[in-house]
C-alpha cells in the first residue's frame, strides 16, 4: 500500500515512466546488440574457412624467344610462372598435365611481339592469354578449368 501511495506522487510517477522507457530502450539496444554480435559471429565463422588453393610452379623457368620489330632482331624472355590451382584435391591432375601446361605457356610467349613483352599492359595481356589457354586445355582434358590464375614471379627480357 505504501508503494501505491508513492507511485501516485508526481515525481515518483515520472521516474517510473522514465525507468519504463529506459527499459524499453535498453531492451531494444540489447536486441540490436545481440543481432549485431550474432551476425558478426556468423561472418567470422564463414571467414575462418580458408580457401583450398594450391600453387604449382612451372619448373624450370620459361625461357623463349620473341619476335623483334624486324625479322633480323630476336629477343628472349625468361619468366618464372606459378599457377594457382582451384583445389589441393586436383593438384595431382595439374601435375600430370605439366608438359601441356609448359608447352602452352612457351608457345604463347613465342608468338608475342617485342612491344607487348616489354610493356606492363602487354605483360598483363600475355598473362590473361596464358590463363585462358591453360583453362581451355584443362577443360578439354579433364572437364574442369583447374587453373584459377597465372602469376609471374620473375619476368626478365632482353632484345
Amino acid at each position: 500500500m505504501v508503494f501505491a501511495k508513492l507511485y501516485n506522487h508526481p515525481s515518483v510517477y515520472f521516474y517510473c515512466l522514465h525507468l519504463r522507457g529506459f527499459m524499453k530502450k535498453s531492451s531494444l539496444h540489447i536486441v540490436a546488440l545481440f543481432t549485431l554480435l550474432s551476425s558478426a559471429f556468423n561472418f567470422h565463422a564463414q571467414a575462418q574457412e580458408p580457401p583450398n588453393f594450391a600453387y604449382l610452379g612451372l619448373e624450370p623457368d620459361i625461357i623463349t624467344n620473341f619476335v623483334g620489330p624486324s625479322a633480323k632482331k630476336i629477343g628472349y624472355v625468361r619468366v618464372t610462372v606459378e599457377l594457382m590451382i582451384d583445389s589441393v584435391d586436383v593438384l595431382e591432375i595439374a601435375e600430370h598435365h605439366m608438359p601441356l601446361l609448359r608447352a602452352t605457356t612457351i608457345e604463347i610467349f613465342g608468338q608475342q611481339p617485342e612491344d607487348k613483352v616489354k610493356s606492363l599492359t602487354g605483360r598483363e595481356e600475355i598473362r590473361l592469354a596464358i590463363l585462358k589457354a591453360l583453362q581451355d586445355h584443362m577443360r578439354k582434358e579433364t572437364g574442369a578449368t583447374i587453373v584459377k590464375d597465372v602469376i609471374f614471379t620473375k619476368y626478365l627480357y632482353h632484345g
